[in-house]
């Protein structure tokens, strides 16, 4: 197995330890869960990055990069829906569109098309890390500086339903979007 591929697995790891501090309520674990996320996330820029740059792309790479980018943000966003931080509709929508999207590249790709990820859906990734690492900063800095502080109150209240927004927004056009332009495998 070649170094992106253990990035790959490295990261499905990752979300493991990831979820089990960001679900439990040990000291600092919020703090521990924002690095591991933080981690895990870099290490899928990096093994993408190391697959092009080394020649190393693989069918495994190519299955499970995706797989396991998925895994790492459906696994955040419904380890959030407890702690307040996302409305389980929000998540629901976003997880639908991910499986949507998924089964319409399994359906190209068993008519031996191949479907790029689209410029759009690498916004409503960005916002959808943005969104998550706002929170995750929040309840960090929560166990740092209590859970009782006015100003993260504020923004939790203020700034978290704004990202929210964005985010569903983008979701749901990206994924409309992506529909519509390959509306030609659904018939």
């Amino acid at each position: 197995m070649n170094l992106p591929n253990r990035l790959t697995v490295f990261r499905l790891i990752l979300t493991g330890f990831f979820v089990a501090f960001l679900s439990t309520s040990t000291h600092w674990g919020d703090v521990i869960a924002l690095l591991l996320f933080i981690i895990a996330s870099l290490t899928d820029w990096l093994d993408g990055y190391l697959a092009r740059r080394l020649n190393q792309m693989t069918n495994f790479g190519k299955l499970m990069d995706p797989l396991a980018d998925k895994v790492l943000v459906a696994s955040a966003l419904v380890c959030m829906i407890p702690l307040g931080a996302l409305p389980a509709w929000a998540v629901i929508v976003i997880i639908t569109r991910e499986f949507l999207i998924t089964g319409l590249r399994q359906l190209a790709a068993g008519q031996g098309q191949i479907l790029p990820a689209d410029p759009l859906g690498k916004h409503k990734t960005a916002w959808q890390l943005i969104t998550i690492l706002f929170f995750l900063i929040l309840l960090a800095a929560g166990d740092v500086f209590g859970d009782k502080s006015r100003w993260l109150k504020f923004l939790w209240v203020n700034v978290g339903p704004f990202l929210i927004g964005i985010t569903i927004i983008l979701t749901i056009y990206s994924g409309l979007a992506y529909l519509l332009k390959n509306r030609n495998l659904l018939r």
